[in-house]
């Protein structure tokens, strides 16, 4: 019986349903206070860190496909993991330090889109575009089912391909960028190991991690006659979260190339918000440029905040032994909806005291810089432990990569105190 080729459309169909938290988790680690950072990075040193995002790119798909393969193996997130098999105080340490680094990366990127939002609509202020934001996120994430939810993130991804037509709006040297790609530049100043520090703190950030986790244990309740975890499981798990950090990558990457080539060459070295690289952009590179690359923001936005607010959740409920989850109804898990509205409004609130958003970002660094590294260390350790992982304990390419990854973020954590504190 002869065999009908499958079409492209099908295949790009079922490539689609496939993906799934990794292409989240990815595209929200490009949020509007991260766009900020590889905006500043490009626009002060043009096209001399492009290479750091093909360094970062294995180290962010090692240590998401570890945290992933806990939720899975444990059917638990992150911090149910750590409460079950670590001291107590480790797991409060964790938790004393992400609620400030995430209320305050919430605050810094409701601030961006409000800003973002007043560009594309001068005649309403920014505070109007914050606040409808944050309430229009509160009520998608509290009266949505997690499998909606997560639809709707998928589908804002796409908003994020603007980012890979930006750049190609303005003449280009080809040869300069392929050499920016795959030679390392490093200058030896404060500045500009403050900017690596900065794009590593915002690549590889601690609330992703439990994001993975947590969100692959709801994914999971979703699957039909799954009883154990298998090969083929954390096969396509590892490909989802690959195509998800290599999406991330591809979008740092295209907005460092266009900050780095249109504001560098033009002269403009300083570049402190997302709304001051999009209206940089205007006289530049035109208005497509600018409108774009606002959209993106704004887009960015919408897919980060949920995603910050529920890691912030899942830690808490996860702490307390509370109920949890996207998936249950406000009645069915009060206390998991409450933190998340209680971390929106926080985040709005910044606004508010004097708290700006370049501050925030500094803050959520050091915050980030300091729990990385321990989380890191710990990622591991419960990845190569077979009491918890039984036969799915990493292999030697994982724990080179994560090993790599906890050298280079406690190097980043040491210099990002030194800079901040002591110079």
């Amino acid at each position: 019986m002869k065999k009908h080729p499958i079409k492209l459309s099908q295949k790009l169909n079922n490539l689609w349903k496939k993906i799934g938290p990794g292409l989240i988790t990815g595209a929200s680690d490009d949020d509007p206070s991260g766009i900020a950072t590889y905006s500043q990075a490009g626009a002060a040193y043009g096209l001399s860190t492009l290479w750091t995002s093909i360094l970062a790119f294995p180290l962010m798909a090692a240590i998401q496909q570890m945290c992933a393969r806990i939720g899975l193996v444990t059917s638990q997130g992150l911090t149910g993991t750590l409460k079950k098999h670590y001291p107590r105080p480790v797991l409060y340490v964790m938790l004393l330090f992400s609620f400030p680094a995430i209320v305050l990366n919430i605050g810094a990127d409701i601030a961006g889109m409000g800003a973002v939002g007043n560009l594309l609509f001068p005649a309403i202020d920014a505070t109007f575009f914050s606040v409808f934001f944050t309430l229009l996120l509160l009520g998608l994430i509290i009266y949505l089912p997690y499998l909606k939810i997560a639809a709707i993130l998928k589908y804002l991804c796409i908003v994020m391909l603007v980012y890979f037509i930006v750049p190609f709006l303005y003449q280009q040297d080809f040869a300069a960028i392929l050499k920016a790609t795959v030679i390392p530049t490093i200058k030896f100043d404060k500045k500009f190991i403050a900017i690596l520090v900065g794009i590593l703190g915002t690549t590889i950030s601690p609330y992703l991690f439990f994001w993975q986790a947590s969100v692959e244990v709801e994914e999971m309740k979703h699957k039909k006659n799954l009883l154990v975890v298998n090969k083929k499981i954390i096969h396509d798990m590892q490909q989802d979260v690959d195509f998800g950090m290599t999406f991330s990558g591809f979008v740092m990457y295209f907005i460092i190339l266009t900050t780095g080539t249109v504001l560098f060459k033009s002269g403009i070295h300083q570049i402190n918000t997302v709304e001051e690289a999009a209206m940089s952009l205007k006289p530049l590179a035109g208005d497509l440029a600018y409108l774009l690359f606002a959209i993106g923001v704004i887009g960015t936005g919408l897919i980060a905040i949920p995603v910050l607010s529920g890691s912030l959740s899942y830690i808490f409920t996860e702490t307390f032994g509370w109920e949890q989850g996207l998936d249950k109804k406000f009645h069915e898990a009060k206390g998991f909806y409450v933190i998340i509205a209680i971390s929106l409004l926080l985040g709005l609130s910044l606004n508010y005291v004097g708290i700006s958003p370049i501050d925030a970002l500094i803050y959520t660094a050091i915050l980030y810089g300091v729990t990385a590294p321990v989380l890191i260390a710990i990622i591991l350790h419960i990845s190569n432990n077979k009491h918890i992982m039984g036969q799915h304990v990493n292999g030697i390419t994982a724990n080179i990569l994560g090993s790599l990854a906890l050298v280079i973020m406690t190097a980043a954590a040491v210099a990002l105190l030194y800079l901040q504190f002591w110079n």
